[in-house]
């Protein structure tokens, strides 16, 4: 069954629009949730404000947000203070310019979204735009207010239809430096035997490669404490031994690993 979309709304660009339809691409409904209980009586407990100085509970009504501008001193600001710069939330993703997809790091992307036409009379207004997309290597900046704030948005083809991210502010991105590295190329003998080893490791792509264990051994648990039984032992992973030492030498770790690798394949 697809799953409902959350958004719809209009794509512009220029002067062709078409209706559109965004659905996030991932989900979290299926992670195991808490609550937090009374462990005498079994009852959810209910978190409440009150007020720091007198301990007393504050009214919904009573509530306000403040910004801090020194040790015991806040800005405080209504409602319509914050509504004075918000911005209003259309419901058109307008094409504000077009980049090299290549040229969006990925370290920017934040949440995908599937974006499909939500009729058949925007279907081909959809069609070209994405088609074009696609055959030059572009993607559509925008900007939309999603979630509660604006967010600048990157449009890209994936298949028949398009990929909507959110992106990161450009403020909240780290420059990274990159890491150590020896001087001068890698040795062409090691070289060639991690390319060995990479080979020997390399599998077609699968969901349950990035499978969550934790999240089973929860589930299992769950149901085993429901059911008054003894959960099911997971399989014991144990941690590798750290090195003596600080100096390795890389050729014979490298034909130690390409063995083992090669040990394996024949069990298997």
């Amino acid at each position: 069954m697809a799953p409902r979309s959350f958004w719809k709304g209009y794509l512009k660009l220029s002067l062709v629009t078409c209706r559109v339809a965004m659905t996030p691409a991932t989900t979290e409904g299926e992670k195991v949730r808490f609550h937090t209980l009374n462990r005498a009586t079994g009852n959810r407990i209910v978190s409440r404000y009150v007020d720091e100085a007198s301990g007393k509970p504050v009214a919904d009504e009573d509530e306000a947000r403040g910004y801090q501008t020194g040790d015991d001193s806040y800005v405080l600001l209504e409602d319509e203070d914050l509504d004075s710069v918000a911005l209003e939330s259309t419901r058109t993703i307008e094409i504000e310019s077009f980049v090299p997809r290549d040229s969006v790091g990925w370290i920017y992307l934040e949440k995908p979204h599937y974006l499909v036409p939500d009729d058949e009379v925007g279907a081909e207004a959809f069609g070209v735009i994405r088609a074009a997309m696609a055959e030059s290597g572009m993607a559509a900046l925008s900007r939309l207010v999603l979630y509660r704030r604006e967010r600048g948005v990157m449009v890209e083809p994936r298949g028949r239809g398009l990929i909507l991210w959110t992106l990161r502010y450009g403020d909240e991105v780290r420059h990274f430096e990159g890491a150590l590295e020896a001087d001068g190329k890698p040795e062409k003998e090691a070289l060639t035997l991690v390319r060995k080893l990479v080979a020997e490791r390399t599998r077609p792509f699968s969901p349950e490669m990035v499978g969550d264990p934790v999240q089973e051994g929860l589930l299992d648990l769950i149901a085993a404490k429901t059911k008054k039984r003894a959960p099911r032992k997971g399989k014991a992973e144990t941690a590798a031994e750290a090195p003596a030492g600080n100096v390795v030498n890389i050729m014979d770790a490298l034909r130690r690993s390409l063995s083992a690798e090669k040990g394996k394949g024949k069990k298997s």
